[in-house]
């Protein structure tokens, strides 16, 4: 078992981390560290919080090597998404406007539909699984048509 402490300025700090978090991850990663300071063991952190042992150690890792910022999980290397600020502007612009009202003769925006508009505007072009993805990060809700 990891034996470390913290103190009562680290536990407040931690304690108003996990709750003013959305962040489920975050939420974890703090409370790992509270119960190992409160003397858990790692098999029972990760089973009662559903983790990896690995997990567990990670995270225990973390906050000894970088503190309360050890609770934030890095983002993950990738590459940068074709979705750029420009095309998700114009992406929320077009789907709040009618189909119909670009000279269009059908009513409803299908992805492919949606997809094949944007290339023409922007000259991006995306997958329609990636762009209902970029669409359900704008806080838009889809499905599809009815009819064709």
């Amino acid at each position: 078992m990891v034996a470390f402490k913290v103190s009562s300025r680290q536990w407040d700090a931690l304690d108003a981390l996990r709750f003013s978090t959305r962040d489920a991850k975050v939420f974890r990663n703090a409370t790992i560290i509270l119960l190992t300071s409160a003397g858990n063991s790692k098999a029972a952190i990760a089973y009662e919080l559903g983790c990896s042992l690995s997990t567990v150690d990670t995270v225990r890792r973390n906050y000894r090597e970088r503190g309360l910022e050890g609770m934030t999980p890095k983002k993950s290397p990738g590459r940068a998404s074709r979705a750029t600020a420009g095309y998700r502007e114009a992406l929320r612009a077009v789907v709040q406007t009618p189909p119909q009202s670009l000279g269009y003769g059908f009513s409803v925006w299908s992805l492919a539909r949606l997809a094949a508009h944007l290339k023409r505007q922007t000259g991006v072009s995306l997958s329609e699984d990636q762009l209902g993805r970029v669409l359900r990060a704008e806080g838009f809700s889809y499905q599809r048509p009815k009819h064709t």
